[in-house]
């Protein structure tokens, strides 16, 4: 037996551990594995440091990054432009930690930014409250659905089609286990905004609460006060938000929603390889005893110093188990903390121009894109920054195609929709430069 050198039993030790479960010895515990699993890894010989540096730069050689690319695919993890103070300040060593706080107040740094982040993503979204993050924007979604059934006590939530699928997928994992059930609700094929007359008919006194996107997943923006008014009372409004599709669009709270849900990373977050993220999560103040997460409050100590504190925290780590809201463990408040220098760094201004850009650009494409052959933009339903295209040839070739110029072709729907084959979802952002643009469209006429 190879034993580890940092595991501190002896050999004795090892004995009786084996003895104790009736096995002779340590290789008996993967008795049940495959005989070609026990073959050798292979894995090659150890070199020495500079060695593995120069042959892991090789490797790395082979990659290609974002900045090389001109990038026109979204859905879910967007490219911004990222000012070089955020992660200057943001990758201070004081700040390295994603972890809890436990002796939270002897963290007052800590805990002020993330004051700061709950008060900006309180104005983004138009309510009262906000927590200091959750994991990411499915299990944002989730939790708001859990939310929902504590403060109605009916056990069913309906989320609408347009949705990312896989926060519908998220949601279904969390209510299974308690027995919460998870039905859909379709989009309108014209609009691609909410199939309003499917809604009302799954609408009934066991729902708890209604999901809808703000944009949704298919670029498309709903209109969240006509869906609120079809809702009868008591049914909560969750809206899962693009942060900075709020820069410029009315905020959730004013058109009626309930709890606001979304992805934070493109505020000042990289893409990296589609994480990490973290959750946003926002709510009506009546609520706030049902939130999941941590609340951080503003007070002042006992020499009228100004203070913060974890004023909510019902996390099943800090109360009984039975009365906490959720389970969340590391909160991503690095994450958090990048988010709240972007936002701080851009201010009110700069984050309604970042709107304004990706907007801008993304319908001037789609007015270009109108007058090519062999492609139609999909929906009529107003956008942000994402509209849905369907091409009349292979859309997998024509990404291949357009790979090989380095330009990251619009995201195929047809694995999530069916019916959308041969679909992509195209995007931009204010980091596309125009010529890229041009650049693009150029090639796109080209290949069609």
């Amino acid at each position: 037996m190879h034993r580890n050198p940092y595991i501190p039993h002896s050999e004795k030790d090892v004995e009786e551990m084996l003895k104790a479960i009736g096995i002779s010895s340590v290789e008996d515990l993967f008795a049940d594995l495959p005989s070609e699993m026990n073959s050798d890894l292979n894995i090659p010989d150890a070199k020495d440091e500079y060695s593995v540096y120069r042959d892991l730069k090789t490797l790395a050689n082979r990659n290609i990054n974002l900045n090389e690319m001109a990038v026109f695919r979204g859905g879910g993890i967007y490219p911004h432009l990222i000012p070089s103070v955020v992660y200057a300040l943001a990758t201070r060593h004081e700040f390295l930690t994603a972890y809890t706080p436990y002796q939270a107040e002897v963290s007052q740094g800590t805990l002020q930014l993330l004051f700061e982040f709950q008060t900006l993503i309180s104005e983004l979204t138009g309510l009262e409250v906000a927590n200091s993050s959750l994991y990411d924007g499915a299990s944002a979604l989730a939790e708001a659905a859990l939310m929902s059934v504590k403060v109605n006590r009916k056990e069913k939530v309906l989320v609408c089609e347009s949705i990312h699928p896989e926060y519908r997928d998220v949601t279904r994992t969390y209510c299974y286990g308690q027995n919460i059930e998870v039905d859909t609700f379709g989009y309108d094929k014209e609009t691609g905004q909410v199939d309003l007359e499917d809604l009302k008919n799954k609408l009934n006194e066991e729902v708890s609460a209604v999901a809808v996107g703000y944009p949704n997943f298919l670029g498309v923006i709903e209109d969240l006060k006509e869906i609120k008014s079809v809702l009868p009372k008591g049914i909560l409004l969750i809206s899962v938000v693009n942060p900075i599709a709020l820069s410029i669009l009315e905020p959730p709270g004013n058109l009626g929603v309930d709890i606001a849900v979304g992805e934070g990373q493109p505020l000042g977050n990289l893409p990296n390889m589609g994480g990490p993220g973290f959750g946003l999560f926002a709510s009506r103040k009546e609520y706030i005893r049902k939130m999941p997460g941590r609340i951080i409050g503003e007070t002042v100590d006992l020499d009228g110093n100004t203070a913060y504190a974890m004023v909510l925290q019902t996390r099943e780590q800090h109360i009984r188990r039975d009365k906490a809201t959720s389970n969340i463990c590391s909160n991503q408040a690095l994450n958090a903390l990048v988010a709240t220098v972007y936002m701080s760094v851009l201010g009110r201004e700069g984050l309604v121009e970042v709107g304004r850009r990706c907007f801008d650009k993304a319908h001037y494409i789609q007015e270009r894109m109108k007058t090519m052959d062999g492609l139609h933009p999909v929906f009529s339903g107003p956008f942000f920054h994402e509209f849905v295209v369907q091409f009349d040839g292979d859309l997998e070739k024509i990404n291949k195609k357009l790979l090989e110029h380095k330009i990251l072709g619009p995201l195929s729907l047809s694995r999530f929709y069916p019916e959308l084959e041969n679909c992509g979802l195209l995007c931009t952002t204010e980091a596309v430069p125009n010529e890229d643009i041009e650049f693009f469209i150029a090639r796109m006429e080209e290949i069609l």
